[in-house]
């Protein structure tokens, strides 16, 4: 956390937010949106540079292909907030209009065991209104001549809604009207949370700079640091910092069309950037926890692993030149991969809003008005994420989403 501390106006709050990330701002601007709430809000977030934060390091791209209906249906509805965003936040004539580039995300199978896991896959979310395709090597290659299919036994695509949006113009804007709207944010870390003498209820926090804040109710929005928020009020959680390697390169001969986010079977991933770049992740076979201030370049997995198998899988990428690169956390959930949100069963005013294992940014229009239902209404008024709540953590019940990337 940078030098700069800001101190909060008031002693008490109806709400504090921990951790002002896409995920914290998308619940606080819609927590500001709830007419029958009128409570005070506090957003503390411990570096409002956000340069290591999740939100600024990721592909900011959306699908719809996921392997539950809920998670289908959450990007569903991420994709219709982004396309009307201005209506969505009031009508607003200073937030601009949002489009989703849909080059769609494009599946590979390279063994029959994961070609019927897509097949299976395709037919949940057709049924669910999601436009999912699959498509043989030879449908591929005529579709993309500049694959490689040659050991591919299928893919999946869907080219609705599926692909690049800009996500950081949705947090700008979320952040920047919560706090029209009253939400106050400061630049700050809670390094402790005390509970009542029975345990069942959050009473205040601490922060860095000594104050203690009173609060009706506690939402953990910390991102990969989501489990250091909950072990404060005695909860471990399946969250943890996974490092997620990302670069962008220039090709010496572009593709001639949209590169569909192709995952490739090994892991790699690479999707159209335009102007003749692209964007491509992965990560290292072994993938353990790091630490949180832990963002060092493995310079080694780029030439070893990532470079060969795109010149493998697209030809045309035999001569390409880095232009950027970076390292990303995701708040990975060891569980399923699933996020874990809603109230604790037994600090009932302790909230969580975690574990998003990669696909949060996508998530957060859905989950963002999730929680200020549940925490203003005590029950879902749209989506119902009953089903993400920690109670399985608890009972050890995964619920497990493969189409992780």
């Amino acid at each position: 956390m940078s030098a700069q501390i800001q101190t909060p106006k008031q002693q008490s709050y109806d709400i504090v937010i921990i951790g002002g990330g896409i995920m914290g701002s998308s619940a606080a601007w819609f927590l500001s949106q709830d007419k029958t709430f009128d409570g005070r809000v506090l957003v503390v977030e411990r570096d409002a540079t956000y340069e290591f934060a999740s939100t600024t390091h990721t592909n900011s791209c959306m699908r719809q292909q996921f392997s539950t209906t809920l998670n289908v249906r959450i990007s569903q509805f991420a994709a219709d907030y982004v396309k009307n965003l201005r209506e969505y936040m009031g009508g607003d004539e200073r937030i601009p209009p949002l489009s989703i580039r849909s080059f769609g995300y494009m599946y590979l199978a390279d063994n029959n065991a994961f070609a019927d896991v897509l097949r299976r896959n395709q037919k949940l979310q057709n049924a669910v209104g999601a436009a999912t395709q699959v498509m043989d090597a030879a449908a591929i290659k005529r579709a993309y001549p500049f694959y490689n299919v040659d050991d591919i036994v299928l893919g999946s695509i869907n080219l609705v809604d599926e692909g690049y949006w800009d996500g950081s113009t949705v947090f700008d804007w979320w952040r920047r009207k919560a706090q029209e709207a009253g939400v106050e944010y400061i630049q700050n870390e809670v390094v402790a949370i005390t509970k009542n003498s029975s345990g069942s209820q959050v009473k205040s926090i601490t922060l860095a700079s000594g104050e203690k804040i009173a609060c009706g109710k506690v939402l953990n929005a910390s991102g990969p640091r989501a489990v250091r928020t909950s072990q404060m009020v005695g909860v471990d959680m399946p969250v943890e910092p996974r490092k997620r390697f990302s670069w962008v390169f220039s090709a010496e001969k572009p593709l001639d069309r949209d590169l569909p986010l192709t995952i490739d079977p090994s892991g790699v991933h690479v999707r159209e950037n335009g102007g003749g770049t692209y964007q491509c992740g992965g990560h290292t076979a072994r993938d353990p926890i790091v630490e949180y201030d832990d963002f060092d370049m493995d310079h080694d997995i780029w030439q070893d692993k990532v470079w060969p198998i795109l010149a493998t899988r697209i030809p045309q990428f035999d001569a390409i030149k880095v232009q950027n690169e970076w390292v990303g956390h995701y708040a990975y959930n060891t569980l399923d991969q699933n996020a874990i949100i809603g109230p604790h069963p037994e600090i009932t005013n302790f909230y969580f809003m975690n574990g998003f294992s990669g696909h949060g940014l996508q998530q957060s229009p859905a989950m963002g008005r999730g929680i200020a239902e549940i925490m203003v209404h005590d029950t879902y008024q749209s989506l119902d994420m009953t089903p993400f709540h920690f109670d399985r953590v608890n009972e050890n019940k995964p619920m497990v989403e493969t189409a992780v990337i």
